[in-house]
């Protein structure tokens, strides 16, 4: 458990940095392989504490400042109240030491931190600001050359830290996703034993080759492939999927995932830290981590605006001491000047937006691996697609039926399908699984025959069905009926005739299944303005098929995975800014010299060495929202910068009395208050982040 001086400590420190996760939480890859994922609560655990402490300090701090308030000589006079210096003086004296050492005591040890660290910011500037305002107050009592700052410093220190309580609960919005995520892992599971009797034991007990039992309603809790029943599986909190997938023999299934309605045995595959929860709860943390380039730049905001601060703040002391004003008022001014100047929002304007963003893409099955590459993406100009797996399903499949005669495509799929049910070809499987699709009755057939190249034939109701390659057409002098298939269907695909009894009365076509989400992916993207481009490994052909009906700017085809990274490389000589697309394995080469590699469709088996972004959906459309995600979390990074640092431009001359002459002035109290409210507003501008 964290103590009390290390909450004090760190919550100053963390507060400036705005690192998402303290070092209770940051573990490095090798030390979070050592831990089980089911105990790692320490980051959120720690910022309650924090908030706690704060919250603590605040109210306390609040008790201390009403007597202060009364005490305070300046203010006697507003309560009806008259006190004599031998009760005011020590009385003011005491309260103003307790709330100066304990609600300040957050931001004093700040100031340690950070001056050994060399690099003073927001802690630097307030705990000067309040022990000049404690100092020369406690002086007063002593010389009394002025009016004390008792009750300057007393609201002073309850403002900062209300405002430190409110970002502390921003901050813990972020370390909950987290918390959430590891939530997904059931901790027990019910294995099946080899008599077949269920035990139930730890998952971390579990190891690959193990099966488990899956009651509706439970959470899964491996990645595994099921070998027995049927259900469907809630997997949105994950993938973002809305709908619940259907699972049966075969299928894979994701560790946090929900049993819907069915029992399942699964084999475990996965388990522990190897899971893709688990992968995407460390991929989170690297994100949450890793210093955004776009925060170089408000760091170096925040050194210079303490520069300012620090000097203005003396600038305006000697200003005014100058001018003939009394030391108190040129003081006063001082003090405010380095209050209003507190680069306090600029800590919180990058990493609250990283972490919003983060937490978004997590939500909607986008893991990102490289911040970098994920800002960078908002500059792209060029999608390249790989074909096989991405654009279309990368399965042989049914793409057109055409009818040559008096029959409806629904019989032709009918006779194909019942002839074919007893094969095990693969264009007998995707004959069948169309078939099955679009829920086609088959009838019996008999005498089932393979003629070897040529195709299959059986007898359906009497009838010789045959289904035959185009040569079998040729050498039958049947041409007129291959001329009746569209050109762009004959060239780019596999086209198969069914015949009865030896007469043409339909075609099949197959190929690689263009994915409906295809069309609308690059329609959306060239509506932004993106060249969008494909590479494949495929015939000619092909790739001019698929590039025309999805409406592809240009296309790169036959080529092998060494020749894909030239293509890339030669679209980047021309100046192009390019984000490649593919599985993250074949095409790994490309994914790494893309500016932007982004595998798609990874599901659990993330290549997460190629890849700087992860999409977990084999859904193009995905890439249309990470664009658009990274274009609009840079652009709430931005508005922070300008929120965080523009108020100074005037309110710095405000604090310093530029207009004193018309009766304007800010106190120290309504400097730290603007400064509170610009944190506030960097906060909620942050929140507002939507895809």
């Amino acid at each position: 458990m964290t103590n009390k001086e290390d909450i004090e400590v760190m919550g100053s420190d963390t507060s400036h940095n705005m690192n998402m996760n303290d070092k209770a939480m940051h573990m490095n890859h090798g030390e979070h392989k050592k831990h089980s994922v089911h105990t790692d609560h320490t980051g959120a655990n720690h910022h309650e504490m924090m908030i706690k402490d704060y919250r603590k300090r605040f109210f306390i701090s609040i008790l201390l400042t009403i007597p202060i308030l009364m005490l305070d000589p300046a203010l006697q006079g507003l309560f009806g109240l008259e006190f004599p210096p031998t009760i005011w003086k020590p009385s003011i004296f005491i309260l103003s030491t307790l709330i100066y050492l304990y609600g300040g005591k957050p931001f004093l040890n700040g100031f340690i931190d950070e001056i050994s660290k060399r690099k003073p910011g927001m802690m630097v500037l307030i705990s000067v600001a309040i022990s000049v305002a404690y100092l020369y107050s406690i002086a007063i009592l002593v010389y009394p050359i002025g009016e004390p700052f008792f009750w300057e410093l007393a609201t002073l220190i309850d403002v900062m830290l209300l405002g430190h309580w409110i970002e502390m609960k921003a901050i813990l919005g972020a370390s909950r996703a987290l918390e959430k995520m590891v939530k997904l892992l059931p901790s027990t599971a019910n294995m099946v034993m080899d008599d077949g009797s269920i035990m139930e034991i730890s998952v971390e007990e579990l190891k690959p080759g193990d099966i488990v039992l899956i009651r509706p309603g439970e959470r899964i809790p491996v990645d595994g492939v099921v070998i027995e029943g049927k259900s469907n599986v809630d997997e949105s909190i994950l993938t973002g999927e809305s709908l619940p997938q259907s699972k049966n023999k075969g299928s894979q299934v994701i560790a946090g995932s929900i049993n819907l309605d069915g029992s399942l045995k699964v084999k475990v595959m996965k388990t522990g830290k190897e899971t893709y929860v688990s992968q995407v709860i460390e991929l989170v943390r690297e994100v949450q981590e890793a210093r955004s380039r776009t925060q170089d730049l408000a760091d170096k905001a925040a050194f210079y605006l303490t520069l300012i601060a620090i000097f203005g703040g003396v600038f305006t002391l000697i200003t005014w001491i100058i001018l003939g004003g009394d030391l108190s008022f040129a003081m006063e001014r001082a003090v405010t000047v380095m209050v209003i100047a507190c680069p306090h929002a600029l800590g919180l304007a990058i990493p609250l937006a990283v972490a919003v963003s983060t937490s978004i893409a997590a939500k909607r099955g986008f893991l990102i691996r490289e911040r970098d590459a994920f800002e960078r993406t908002r500059l792209v100009d060029t999608i390249v697609f790989d074909k096989t797996g991405t654009l279309t399903k990368g399965e042989f499949g049914v793409t057109d039926v055409i009818s040559l005669g008096n029959i409806s495509k629904e019989e032709v799929i009918k006779l194909a399908a019942s002839v074919e049910k007893m094969s095990e070809h693969p264009i007998a499987r995707a004959i069948l699984r169309y078939a099955n699709n679009n829920n086609v009755q088959l009838v019996d057939a008999n005498d089932f025959k393979a003629i070897p190249g040529v195709g299959v034939r059986a007898i359906v109701d009497g009838r010789q069905i045959a289904l035959v390659s185009p040569n079998y057409l040729r050498e039958k002098g049947l041409m007129k009926y291959i001329e009746k298939v569209p050109d762009k269907i004959s060239r780019n695909k596999t086209v198969i005739y069914v015949l009865i009894d030896d007469k043409p009365i339909g075609a099949i076509a197959l190929g690689d299944i263009i994915r409906e989400e295809s069309y609308e992916a690059v329609k959306e993207l060239k509506e932004m303005g993106l060249k969008v481009m494909m590479l494949t490994g495929d015939n000619k052909n092909v790739a001019e098929y698929v590039s025309k009906e999805l409406g592809i700017d240009e296309y790169f085809a036959e080529l092998l995975p060494h020749e894909k990274v030239e293509a890339i490389k030669e679209l980047q000589s021309r100046g192009l800014k390019v984000a490649m697309v593919g599985d993250g394995i074949n095409d790994a080469p490309a994914l790494i010299q893309a500016d932007v590699g982004i595998a798609i469709g990874a599901g659990t088996d993330i290549a997460i060495e190629s890849a700087d972004i992860i999409l977990v959906r084999n859904d193009p459309r995905d890439i249309v929202d990470i664009i658009k995600l990274s274009r609009k979390s840079y652009r709430k990074m931005v508005e922070n910068l300008i929120w965080a640092t523009g108020y100074n431009s005037f309110a710095i001359p405000l604090a310093a009395g530029i207009l004193f002459n018309y009766g304007i002035l800010l106190t120290p109290a309504v400097g730290a208050a603007l400064m509170s409210l610009s944190t506030v507003i960097v906060a909620i501008n942050a929140k507002l982040l939507k895809l």
